[in-house]
C-alpha cells in the first residue's frame, strides 16, 4: 500500500491551461466535423500543419553532414544570434554595428520572456510590470513566476473591436520610472488588434517620457504586413536609445511548433555595458536549461543565412499571411450574409493569426457543446484554423449562437 507524504497530501488539482486543455478536448472529439480554431497553430487550405520546403532543404543539408551533438554555447552559436538581430533590426542597424546588441537562443519565445524576466527581477525586483488587457495568459504566468507584481492597462476596445488608445496611455501614467511594460509589437495575441503608426508614437512617448522598460514580445514577425513592416516598432523604440528587451519565436513563422526555437535580443547603450548583459543572460539561461538544443537552431540558421532558402522563406510565409487575410474577407463575408444586422470589419481590420469574435464564453460554450469548434472562453479564433471546407460550417454556427 502506498502512503501520501505529507508534502503532497495537500496539493490542489491544477486547472486546464485554457489554450492547450482545449487542444485536448478538440482531439478526444469524435464528431467528424469538428474544427480546431483554438491553439495557435498554423493550418494550410486542406487542413495541415505545412513542412515548410525551405525547411525540408535546410534539413537535407544538415542531416547530410556527420557533425557530434556537442554543447552548445549557454547562448547559442554566434552565427544563429546574427542572423536574429538582422532580422529584428536590419543588417546596418546602428546598435549592431556599435556592438550594442545581445541576443541569445531561447527555447521558444516563451523561453525568451522567462530568461528576460528573471533577469529583469534580479536587477530591479521592486519595479512592476504592466501588461495588456487581455494579453497571452502566460505573459502573467511568467511575471509572476519570477517575482514581479503585475498590474494591467487598457488595450482592447470591446464596442468597436478596435484598440482604446486613451485606456492604455491613461493606465500607464500611473507607471512608475523602471516599470517593465510588455508589448505585442505585432500581431496582438489575443485580440488581432495593433495601434496604428501614429498610435504607437504616442506610445513610444509614453514610455520614453515615464521612463518605463519596454519588452517587446513578436512571436508572429511576417504574419502582419511583412518582416520589415512588422518590426518597425522595434526599429522605432531603438531610435530613443532606451534599453529595451525583444523575445521573438520562429515558431509560426518557419512551422517549428516542436522545435522550440526563439531568442531574447537587448539593446543596450554601449558595448561594454552589452558585454556585462550577455553575462547576466548566460547565467539566467544557465540557471534555466544550462544551454540551448542544437537542431531547430540550425535549420533556421541555415535559411536564414543562405540567400536562396531565404527568398524561398519569405515567399512561404508570404503564402502563409496572404492566405489568413484571405480567410479574414470570407469570414466577414459569411458572417455579413447570415446576419446583415451587424457590423464585422473588424476580423478584416485585426492582423495576424487571431481574432477577438466578439463571443462571450457562453457563445464559446454553445460552439463546442452543439458544433464541435473549438475557441477560447474569451471568445479569440485562430483565424490560421479556417479553410475552405471548413469556413461556412463555422460561420454558420458562429451566426447562429449569436441569434440565441
Amino acid at each position: 500500500m502506498t502512503v501520501s507524504l505529507p508534502l503532497f497530501a495537500a496539493v490542489p488539482l491544477a486547472a486546464r491551461d485554457p489554450i492547450l486543455g482545449l487542444n485536448e478536448a478538440y482531439q478526444a472529439d469524435t464528431n467528424p466535423k469538428k474544427v480546431n480554431l483554438s491553439i495557435g497553430v498554423y493550418y494550410d487550405n486542406v487542413g495541415k500543419i505545412p513542412v515548410l520546403s525551405c525547411v525540408q532543404k535546410a534539413m537535407q543539408s544538415l542531416m547530410s553532414q556527420t557533425t557530434p551533438r556537442i554543447y552548445q554555447p549557454i547562448e547559442g552559436p554566434a552565427a544563429y544570434a546574427q542572423a536574429v538581430q538582422k532580422l529584428l533590426l536590419g543588417a546596418d542597424h546602428p546598435a549592431i554595428r556599435e556592438g550594442r546588441a545581445v541576443s541569445a537562443q531561447t527555447l521558444g519565445g516563451t523561453g525568451a520572456l522567462k530568461v528576460g524576466f528573471d533577469l529583469l527581477f534580479n536587477i530591479s525586483p521592486k519595479v512592476k510590470a504592466w501588461v495588456s488587457s487581455p494579453t497571452w495568459d502566460n505573459h502573467r504566468a511568467i511575471l509572476e513566476g519570477a517575482g514581479f507584481s503585475v498590474e494591467t492597462y487598457g488595450y482592447y476596445a470591446a464596442a468597436t473591436g478596435g484598440f482604446d488608445l486613451a485606456g492604455m496611455l491613461r493606465d500607464l501614467e500611473r507607471a512608475q520610472p523602471g516599470d517593465i511594460v510588455i508589448l505585442h509589437a505585432c500581431c496582438h495575441n489575443p485580440t488581432g488588434v495593433d495601434p496604428s503608426a501614429e498610435e504607437w508614437g504616442r506610445i513610444i512617448d509614453t514610455v520614453e517620457q515615464r521612463q518605463l522598460v519596454p519588452f517587446l514580445d513578436i512571436a508572429y514577425q511576417g504574419f502582419g504586413d511583412g518582416l520589415q513592416e512588422d518590426s518597425e516598432i522595434i526599429r522605432r523604440f531603438a531610435e530613443r536609445n532606451l534599453p529595451i528587451f525583444i523575445a521573438s519565436s520562429f515558431s509560426k513563422s518557419f512551422s517549428l511548433y516542436g522545435e522550440r526555437v526563439g531568442a531574447l535580443t537587448v539593446l543596450t547603450a554601449n558595448a561594454d555595458e552589452a558585454k556585462r548583459l550577455l553575462s547576466q543572460v548566460k547565467r539566467a539561461i544557465r540557471a534555466n536549461y544550462s544551454n540551448p538544443p542544437t537542431f531547430g537552431a540550425a535549420l533556421v540558421s541555415t535559411v536564414l543565412n543562405q540567400p536562396d532558402l531565404r527568398a524561398l522563406w519569405e515567399e512561404e510565409l508570404a503564402g502563409m499571411r496572404n492566405r489568413i487575410r484571405e480567410m479574414r474577407l470570407m469570414l466577414r463575408e459569411r458572417l455579413s450574409a447570415r446576419a446583415p444586422d451587424r457590423n464585422y470589419d473588424y476580423i478584416v481590420k485585426q492582423r495576424g493569426m487571431f481574432s477577438y469574435s466578439g463571443l462571450s464564453a457562453a457563445q464559446a460554450q454553445k460552439l463546442r457543446d452543439d458544433y464541435a469548434i473549438y475557441i477560447v472562453e474569451s471568445g479569440r479564433i485562430c483565424v490560421a484554423g479556417l479553410n475552405a471546407s471548413n469556413i461556412d460550417y463555422v460561420a454558420e454556427a458562429m451566426a447562429a449562437v449569436q441569434k440565441d
